[in-house]
């Protein structure tokens, strides 16, 4: 089965063409980064105009690489949520236009198992039964995969998700758009233990987490610091070894659990050098295997939503023709594979 997908849940304009005989066959990306960055943040309106004016070319792109005609085509995904209202409506309608006028399938991803699933496009994917850490800008969740569509969520943030407690501490500190991934590059000039923050909430039991004290800490840090390059580094640094422990040692209570040694990372922060580092030692200590996507396949693209629709889809699950999104969306009430 040969499945379109795409993903337009926020500010990148994601396309891919899956074949479940074959595998991947294309893929196409599109950030908007530079349009949001005299802003500091994602405009919500322009995001969905500007997937408006890139969708389209992109498909014609990723269809011509993977070397089909849109006839060729047995199923459309995309995005349904959770994410950005009007962002989602755009990947939805497209999807649901092309689904109607080609007479094919069609299916609504739900963006988080996307991410929960991107590990599996690599050679040699982990098999169920494993715990997923989710960690992007949106999301902090652990999750006991049982299979495809059965999940438990064991864990998950209670205020800021990881990767927006990266980008609120990045801004804190004059970091440019998107400050995240900024804040890790200065992270690695940093002199580990020059500044030593919480790791929140893990000295009480439990999976959830928490980050706004610890984005508290560094700004009260880097108020009384001389605001040099080098106190910068340092907080950054202590910034990060702060949630990446803390995320270390919530995945090990998880494992513990779930009675399980294999873990799979995705999501935006999954790319992080370091955290990756931190939960291989932990695999390997434990015995066990932890598998993560390609960078890549880190932050949204529409790879994983049509990976994942493409298995709905081959397991005849698909939707009506109406074009209905999920801001909010709980991904256990999705239905089982």
């Amino acid at each position: 089965m040969r499945v379109l997908g795409i993903e337009t849940s926020c500010d990148e304009t994601g396309v891919a063409v899956y074949d479940t005989s074959t595998g991947l066959r294309a893929h196409a990306l599109f950030s908007q980064v530079a349009l949001h960055a005299d802003y500091g943040g994602v405009v919500p309106e322009l995001a969905s105009r500007d997937h408006v004016r890139k969708l389209l070319p992109l498909i014609r792109g990723a269809l011509a690489e993977s070397g089909l005609a849109v006839t060729d085509l047995d199923g459309i995904a995309y995005t349904a949520g959770p994410g950005l209202a009007g962002a989602l409506m755009v990947g939805a309608a497209a999807g649901q236009a092309l689904a109607w006028a080609l007479d094919l399938p069609s299916i609504g991803v739900h963006h988080m198992e996307g991410h929960l699933l991107a590990p599996l496009l690599e050679a040699d994917p982990p098999v169920p039964p494993f715990v997923a850490l989710l960690v992007s800008g949106g999301h902090t969740q652990l999750v006991a995969v049982e299979g495809i569509g059965r999940y438990r969520m064991l864990g998950e943030s209670l205020d800021d998700a990881a990767g927006e407690a990266f980008d609120k501490t990045a801004k804190l500190m004059g970091l440019p758009y998107p400050g995240g991934p900024e804040l890790a590059r200065i992270a690695e000039g940093g002199r580990p233990g020059a500044y030593k923050f919480s790791r929140p909430m893990t000295s009480q039991p439990g999976l959830d987490f928490s980050f706004s004290g610890l984005k508290t800490q560094v700004l009260l840090a880097w108020q009384a610091s001389d605001r040099s390059d080098t106190a910068r580094a340092d907080i950054a640094r202590g910034f990060e070894d702060a949630v990446v422990d803390t995320l270390a040692i919530k995945c090990g209570r998880a494992l513990d659990a779930a009675g399980t040694d294999q873990l799979v990372v995705a999501g935006g922060v999954g790319a992080n050098r370091r955290l990756r580092a931190r939960l291989q030692a932990l695999a390997d200590r434990r015995g066990g295997r932890v598998s993560f996507p390609r960078p890549e396949f880190c932050t949204d693209n529409g790879a994983m939503i049509a990976f994942a629709g493409a298995l709905r889809l081959a397991a005849g699950q698909h939707g009506d023709t109406s074009v209905t999104v999920h801001p909010r969306w709980d991904m256990a009430g999705l239905s089982p594979v």
